[in-house]
């Protein structure tokens, strides 16, 4: 926990807003998607996903492959706090929708689906998206498989390890123009299905790791992708980093509050004092 609250500050001191942002691109997309303050009604579906989650009362046996839990202590888990502590934020996933509904993405894959929550954020952002979702542990995908079917979410859920499926796509030419990674938060396994998928990424593709900050190692990890060679712009919200391969785009990398919150904002108050501020 100390870990990430040093990062976090870290992460405020560093990150900007809109206005420290020269690419157009990257300008574009904090502006009229992280920023963007429409009320859509599919909000009210995706609080309606999670309200009903929270209500459920049972129990499951989760299997763990990735970095564990540093909330839970058994593999027996109650749904409802897997929905509250484990899931998407209501914001992450507005958010999510957002991201989707911008970039309008027509192959996505997710790895790691948990109980859905983020499934069904990209699922709404762009209902005619070709979704994909891996999971682990065949118990907390049956969930999310109930919750898909109630809600008529087009996703096709995949019950496998992360690495063999990977492994099992087809080199041959094939685009996935939007992969978020959620589904271990080590290091060498973020590296490997980042190795494993670059085939897949064009020059339009949105990769979105989620937890970058998760851990020291996590941090590490971040920072080798941002030096790839194939990867051009990079955007850390803290919670996510996003990935692009623009051709047209000069190397760069981004610190963005993707909430951009009078809270955080006292931040660059401090920034200013020290005549700090861009």
């Amino acid at each position: 926990m100390l870990f990430q609250i040093k990062s976090y500050l870290k992460f405020l001191w560093n990150s900007k807003n809109a206005h420290g942002v020269h690419s157009p691109f990257v300008f574009d997309l904090v502006t009229k998607c992280f920023y963007d303050k429409a009320k859509y009604p599919e909000y009210a579906i995706l609080k309606n996903y999670r309200k009903s989650l929270l209500e459920n009362k049972n129990f499951i046996e989760v299997k763990d492959f990735g970095a564990g839990s540093k909330v839970f202590k058994s593999n027996k888990r109650a749904i409802a706090k897997i929905a509250k502590t484990a899931g998407i934020t209501v914001k992450r996933a507005e958010l999510l929708f957002r991201v989707v509904r911008y970039f309008k993405p027509e192959n996505v894959l997710e790895i790691g689906t948990s109980l859905g929550l983020a499934t069904s954020a990209i699922s709404l952002g762009n209902i005619s998206s070709e979704i994909t979702t891996l999971e682990g542990c065949p118990e907390t995908a049956g969930i999310a498989q109930l919750q898909f079917q109630k809600n008529n979410f087009n996703v096709n859920s995949v019950i496998t390890e992360f690495e063999r499926y990977l492994k099992s796509l087809n080199p041959e030419p094939r685009t996935l123009n939007l992969i978020y990674f959620d589904g271990n938060h080590q290091k060498e396994a973020t590296l490997s299905y980042f190795e494993l998928l670059l085939h897949t990424a064009t020059n339009n593709s949105v990769w979105i790791f989620d937890d970058i900050h998760w851990s020291k190692a996590m941090e590490e990890a971040w920072e080798i992708i941002k030096k790839h060679p194939k990867v051009t712009v990079t955007i850390d919200t803290f919670q996510w980093g996003f990935v692009f391969f623009r051709k047209e785009q000069q190397k760069e990398n981004f610190v963005i509050r993707a909430n951009d919150s009078k809270w955080l904002n006292a931040v660059l108050g401090l920034r200013k004092l020290y005549g700090l501020i861009d």
